[in-house]
C-alpha cells in the first residue's frame, strides 16, 4: 500500500509508524508547493501604500518575512508605533526575528479569526488595518468579521504558492494520495497536465482543498478533519480500516 502525503516529513513520526506496522503502508512525504514572497513589483500591482496602515494582521511566519522583506525593498521604515495583531502566540513570537519584541505593541489570538477581532477593543478601533494573506487564500472568515465590526481594513497578498517539481512522485504510482491545500491541486495539474485518477484514492484534509479537488474533477474517498479523524495519520488509518 503506497501512500503519498503532500506535506513535509513530520517531526513526530509515531502516528505514521502505526500505519506501517498495522497495514504495511509505504509512506512518501512530498510538499506539492513552496510559499514564496511577492517581489516589490508584484506587490505594487495591488496599489497598496504601506504608509497608510497603522496596524497589520499576520497569520503566518511566511507573511511576516515577506512583509519586512518588502519594507526593505521599498525603503519603507516600519514605525515603532505599528500595532501587530497575530493569529497565534507562535506567529507573534516570530516577530522577534525582525523587531525588538518587548518594545512593540503586539497582540495575539487563539488561531480563530474571531479571536483576532476580539483583540481590537475600543482602544484600537481607529486603526487602519492591513490583513496579510497568501495568493488564492479565502479571507472571507476574517474580512466578514472586520466588516461587521466596522473596522477600516485592506487585504494585501504578500506571499504566493509556487508548484514544486514532482518528478518521480507521479500520484498515479500510488494507491492513496492526501491533499491538504488548494495549491496542491494546482501543482498536481501543473506537473501532470494529462493526469487521470484511475484507481487512485484521494483523502482531503482541510475544508479549503475540497472545493479545489471537486472543481478539478477529483473523486474524494475520505474528507477530513472530522471528530474521528483529527489528523492526517488518523484519517489514513480510518480509511485503511474501512477497506479491511
Amino acid at each position: 500500500m503506497k501512500i503519498l502525503i503532500s506535506q513535509q516529513v513530520p517531526s513526530n513520526l509515531a502516528p505514521y509508524e502505526i500505519l506501517q506496522n498495522q497495514f504495511g503502508a509505504e509512506l512518501t512525504f512530498q510538499p506539492f508547493f513552496l510559499i514564496e514572497p511577492l517581489s516589490a513589483k508584484e506587490f505594487r500591482a495591488e496599489h497598496i501604500n504601506l504608509l497608510d496602515y497603522t496596524a497589520i494582521v499576520f497569520s503566518s511566519r511566511h507573511a511576516i518575512d515577506a512583509y519586512f522583506k518588502l519594507c526593505e525593498e521599498m525603503r519603507f521604515k516600519v514605525p515603532e508605533t505599528m500595532k501587530y495583531f497575530c493569529s497565534t502566540e507562535a506567529v507573534a513570537m516570530y516577530l522577534q526575528k525582525h523587531i525588538v519584541y518587548r518594545k512593540r505593541k503586539i497582540f495575539y489570538g487563539t488561531g480563530a479569526p474571531a479571536s483576532i477581532v476580539a483583540l481590537v477593543t475600543a482602544k484600537h478601533k481607529g486603526e487602519k488595518f492591513l490583513i496579510t494573506t497568501t495568493e488564492g487564500s479565502n479571507t472571507t472568515p476574517i474580512t466578514t468579521l472586520f466588516s461587521n465590526a466596522k473596522l477600516d481594513y485592506t487585504v494585501g497578498v504578500l506571499v504566493k504558492p509556487v508548484p514544486q517539481d514532482l518528478s518521480g512522485k507521479d500520484p498515479a504510482g500510488y494507491d492513496i494520495a492526501v491533499l491538504c491545500n488548494p495549491a496542491d491541486v494546482v501543482s498536481l495539474r501543473a506537473n501532470f497536465p494529462d493526469f487521470k485518477q484511475g484507481d487512485l484514492k484521494f483523502i482531503s484534509f482541510g475544508k479549503a482543498v475540497v472545493k479545489a479537488m471537486e472543481e478539478a474533477g477529483l473523486e474524494i474517498a475520505l474528507q477530513a478533519p472530522t471528530p474521528e479523524a483529527t489528523s492526517i495519520s488518523k484519517a489514513v488509518e480510518l480509511y485503511l480500516q474501512s477497506r479491511k
